[in-house]
């Protein structure tokens, strides 16, 4: 494989590298989260933490500004889903625990959800929240607790503020300290990235030229 990569080798490397702590086992689910800012922001924070894996249900393609992803996007990978619940029972028959957030009666700190078990993190519309398709679904509902005026976050720092907390339990549990992937998913993602990527971008070049 190493002959056909098409990027230099430091580049190599610190692909390796990223996906050496790459956590397959916990996901993103984005049901109807509209704004590109909002988007942007948590697909940042997704790659920060160390995510690979993104589900959302969308009408059409996700909003993304590579401004503000500063291309973390890029390096995630993105799984449209066409319903709502066949989405997350299928994540659900895989192993995941499904954790929604939202305001209701049954919501529990966010703090109280043990991460380090395949989980899958969902999160809804900037005003509607999650659907009730999704609490019906979901396993968890998790809230943040706030002492304020307001009672809700926006819906990218309350991701981000929920997937720290997964960081820190895997981190603790030692999760990020060897490669979550099997060789084989590694080879696969890598020549992905490093050489089908590249002539991709190559001919979109050529074409806009």
């Amino acid at each position: 494989m190493m002959e056909e990569l098409l990027v230099i080798p430091e580049r190599l490397a610190r692909i390796k590298e990223v996906l050496s702590r790459r956590q397959p086992d916990l996901r993103l689910f984005l049901e109807r989260v509209v704004n590109y800012h909002n988007v942007s922001a948590i697909l940042r924070t997704a790659d920060a933490v160390g995510v690979l894996h993104v589900h959302y249900f969308h009408e059409g393609e996700l909003p993304i500004n590579d401004a503000i992803t500063r291309g973390a996007h890029r390096w995630l990978i993105l799984h449209r889903e066409k319903e709502v619940a066949s989405g997350l029972r299928l994540l659900k028959e895989a192993g995941f625990q499904l954790v929604g957030t939202g305001l209701f009666p049954e919501t529990v700190d966010f703090r109280e959800v043990d991460y380090t078990k395949p989980t899958v993190v969902i999160v809804g519309h900037e005003l509607e929240g999650i659907s009730e398709t999704v609490r019906q679904e979901a396993d968890l509902i998790v809230k943040i607790p706030m002492y304020g005026m307001v009672q809700s976050l926006n819906v990218s720092v309350a991701t981000g503020v929920i997937l720290y907390e997964a960081e820190r339990q895997r981190r603790q549990k030692g999760l990020y300290d060897a490669p979550r992937l099997s060789p084989e998913e590694m080879e696969a993602i890598i020549k992905e990235w490093a050489y089908t990527r590249v002539i991709q971008e190559k001919a979109r070049g050529r074409l806009r030229r």
